[in-house]
């Protein structure tokens, strides 16, 4: 009989403390963490748009790039400066013409930096054969951070 009691007891005293609900002092602790974690979190997160952006740029540097090459292969050299990139998507007329050009381009359309600027065409370029970049976020050579220049080079 005793165990029975206890077992009551027992199961009455864990009912009363299910239904009890939380302090106002837990909430606010709570409230308190969540507030600190998003204190934490959010400038990282806001952040991401620029980062994407910025990996966007090298994807699309690295597929003119790959256009360039094959442009070369064909050809036997580069785009010159004054052809410039816009040699991938129509044969140039300026000489040196093309002999190989490869009917419907190397690429379907030049594509914008995601800034909405034209990506810049170097032949010679400076950090190699040739260069290919965006100015970045301020549309300026030069510049830190989102404003940095993202180039084939990198």
């Amino acid at each position: 009989m005793q165990l029975s009691t206890i077992r009551r007891t027992a199961i009455a005293g864990s009912r009363s403390r299910r239904q009890r609900g939380f302090t106002l002092i837990e909430i606010m602790v709570v409230i308190a963490i969540l507030g600190i974690l998003a204190a934490l979190i959010v400038p990282k997160i806001m952040s991401r748009p620029d980062e994407a952006r910025r990996v966007a740029a090298k994807q699309d540097i690295g597929t003119v790039m790959q256009a360039l090459k094959l442009y070369r292969l064909d050809n036997g050299r580069y785009p010159t400066q004054e052809q410039g990139l816009r040699a991938l998507i129509e044969k140039p007329a300026t000489d040196p013409v093309p002999n190989n050009w490869k009917d419907g381009g190397y690429l379907e359309r030049l594509p914008n930096d995601p800034w909405g600027n034209g990506y810049q065409y170097l032949n010679p370029g400076v950090h190699g054969e040739i260069d290919v970049f965006s100015y970045g976020a301020d549309g300026k050579a030069g510049g830190e951070g989102n404003d940095a220049d993202v180039g084939s080079w990198q």
